[in-house]
């Protein structure tokens, strides 16, 4: 039979700050009665809020829909504006932000005491990106992309900070261009550790297989980071989330596949994924070497 090698990126898998948010979810679960809530989805993989809502912890988006319990502030974070929303209601408060992004809050406050003009780097649509800029007294600019930089205006002093799951090649660029326009430009590298790693253990492996297969969830900032990195290398790259969406063709004729996870893509979603392909492969070669067997 023919083999195919299977290869995990290094870091894969749920990161401290995801861990630490739903070890902290289970704990008010298990300690407080009443309505245990998360204020928004607690992290980005449908499978974990599921499984956070079968033992009785829900998610809501909306505050004012918030009245009583237990309410735990994401992973994300939040801006000043909503907790102090919260607080001003019958409710207890347990904070399960992700302590890198408590740095950047601590940072970008800091740094809006010193009247810097801030600009982070991120997705102005994410909750951590939206709770950092509520630590700018929401004076912050935002930039998705390298064109957003490019339309600023010159300014003297300038302070440049990053999403946590940002790209740190799409840091370096805005930092590059924020240069010809900014007298005075301090630039903050705010992507965490794990982020980093994931993405260089995923450039390395990308260019080292036949495909590659990214696992997590579709609203994970992370993931689609390193979904869109392992594409650049290796052009045949699939996002899924969860085994169940890998199909045969996606491993037909392939023999080297590496896999990845993002950092709220729990292990044994990456084991199921294992398995599926494991599975598939076997079917594949038994119903080719009936065919064979058939001519």
């Amino acid at each position: 039979m023919e083999k195919m090698e299977i290869i995990i990126a290094k870091y894969s898998g749920l990161c401290f700050g995801v861990r630490r948010a739903i070890e902290i979810a289970s704990s008010a679960r298990t300690e407080y009665a009443g309505c245990v809530t998360t204020l928004g989805e607690l992290i980005h993989n449908p499978r974990v809020i599921q499984e956070l809502e079968r033992r009785g912890i829900q998610s809501e988006s909306d505050p004012d829909n918030i009245r009583e319990g237990t309410v735990i502030i994401r992973s994300h974070g939040v801006s000043p504006s909503l907790t102090e929303t919260l607080r001003q209601k019958n409710v207890k408060i347990i904070d399960a932000t992700c302590p890198t992004v408590k740095k950047i809050h601590h940072l970008v406050a800091a740094l809006a005491e010193k009247g810097n003009q801030i600009v982070i780097v991120g997705d102005p649509a994410h909750p951590e990106v939206v709770g950092i800029k509520g630590y700018s007294r929401n004076q912050a600019v935002i930039c998705e992309k390298p064109e957003d930089a490019e339309a600023l205006p010159f300014e003297k002093k300038r302070a440049l900070v990053a999403q946590s799951t940002q790209s740190l090649a799409l840091l370096r660029q805005i930092a590059g261009i924020l240069i010809s326009n900014t007298e005075e430009l301090t630039v903050y590298n705010t992507i965490c550790e794990s982020t980093r790693n994931r993405q260089e253990s995923i450039r390395q492996l990308a260019g080292d297989v036949d495909t590659m297969i990214i696992i997590g969830g579709k609203q994970s900032s992370n993931t689609r980071q390193l979904f869109r990195l392992a594409r650049k290398i290796q052009p045949q790259t699939y996002f899924v989330e969860t085994a169940e969406d890998i199909t045969p063709e996606m491993i037909k004729g392939i023999h080297k596949i590496g896999l990845g996870g993002g950092a709220s893509t729990p292990p044994e979603a990456i084991q199921e994924a294992v398995d599926k392909i494991n599975s598939s492969f076997e079917l594949q070669f038994q119903r080719e070497n009936k065919g064979q067997c058939q001519t």
